[in-house]
């Protein structure tokens, strides 16, 4: 008695010793993570002020407008943003990260006024010629480092929004039409942010969001419109933040599950020290045995060979209904069999209809009658 109670003792703490240090591995990957996210955020941070001190020495326009007149010193609105980005940190004036660089490289290309924009645009219109595109797509590099200044927030790098910003650009002007008397980036801007956002939700999650309009535009105002409840001391539910963005509970409840985390390889480590992996914790949801899954297999195989046995008795059509539909890994729709028999689905459906009363019928004629065959291999 006093052994067994002697090993009781030591197993609890062997327990609690173990449950300890997975806290404490718990506790240290929690601070990774943490570390991780402020480094990202304080290189996007990083990345917003370089723009921004180059908006500022540019000053680009907030809106593309007829008016070229020079710069005045009143601060622009866009400045004003800038400035604000910046706060007191002088430093990042100063940065060489990619986003510098590229900025420094399209100061160059000169902003063209609304006329020498038109003739261009005119002349490409008329002649797609690409060194035109080329003058239409670097005048407007600066504008697209602006729109994609304010998607910096979610997390991807500044350098990648803007290069799908200029593919946006390239295919605007490749679809701009001069004569209907609006600006180029006027126009541009939609082609820009579409091809950042598409970006954004790829890049995301391995698995693919945003296939719906209503997922989408949860993706961009969820968080938004969240927050603004909150601030405004409202509730903010399923049910309120349907109503606010006029979507279905449903697409909200599905959208706020998948963006409340991010994708986690299973084969990562716990930790570094650790050769456990993520995946060592997966339980089977293999609900069957192995032998009812070895009988449904055996049920397959003797389905195939009664199958084997009918098919002399079929006619030309069934025989091509059973390999191309029934049977085929690539099954051929309804519409397409019956566009080569000159019939309506209708009339496939029914003809796949008797098909399968046939099989089952004969595989139940074959377990009746034969009860032992069953369990015998097929000859």
């Amino acid at each position: 008695m006093a052994q067994k109670a002697k090993k009781k003792v030591q197993t609890k703490k062997k327990k609690k010793t173990s449950a300890k240090k997975a806290k404490a591995k718990k506790t240290a990957t929690k601070k990774k993570k943490t570390s991780r996210r402020k480094k990202k955020a304080s290189s996007t941070a990083s990345e917003i002020r370089t723009v921004a001190a180059e908006l500022i020495d540019d000053d680009l326009p907030t809106e593309p407008s007829g008016d070229d007149s020079s710069h005045t010193s009143e601060k622009s609105p866009s400045q004003s943003k800038a400035l604000a980005l910046l706060g007191n940190d002088s430093k990042s004036l100063a940065t060489t990260d990619p986003v510098s660089a590229y900025l420094a490289g399209i100061r160059k290309y000169p902003l063209l006024s609304r006329e020498d924009e038109r003739n261009i645009a005119e002349k490409y219109y008329d002649s797609k010629d690409p060194a035109l595109a080329e003058v239409l797509v670097t005048s407007n590099l600066r504008f697209v480092v602006k729109i994609a200044a304010e998607y910096a927030r979610f997390g991807s790098k500044m350098i990648d929004l803007i290069q799908e910003g200029n593919v946006g650009l390239m295919h605007a002007v490749k679809e701009f039409n001069p004569y209907k008397g609006v600006r180029l980036i006027s126009y541009a801007v939609w082609w820009i942010r579409g091809y950042i956002q598409e970006f954004l939700m790829r890049q995301y999650s391995m698995v693919r969001i945003g296939t719906t309009q209503n997922q989408r535009k949860l993706f961009y105002q969820l968080q938004k419109e969240r927050k603004a409840l909150e601030l405004a001391g409202e509730s903010a539910g399923i049910e309120e933040l349907s109503e606010k963005l006029d979507v279905p509970e449903s697409d909200v409840r599905m959208m706020t599950q998948r963006m409340s985390s991010r994708d986690v390889s299973l084969n990562q480590p716990l930790d570094n020290d650790s050769q456990s992996s993520l995946m060592d914790f997966q339980s089977s949801n293999q609900d069957e045995s192995i032998e009812d899954q070895l009988s449904q297999m055996e049920l397959l195989e003797k389905l195939l060979h009664q199958i084997d046995e009918i098919r002399p008795k079929l006619n030309e059509r069934e025989v091509f209904l059973l390999e191309n539909r029934i049977l085929a890994d690539s099954p051929m729709t309804l519409q397409e069999i019956g566009d080569k028999y000159d019939v309506t689905r209708e009339a496939v459906r029914q003809m796949e209809a008797r098909l399968m009363k046939k099989i089952k019928e004969s595989f139940l004629e074959e377990v009746i009658n034969h009860p032992g065959a069953i369990d015998e291999e097929p000859t």
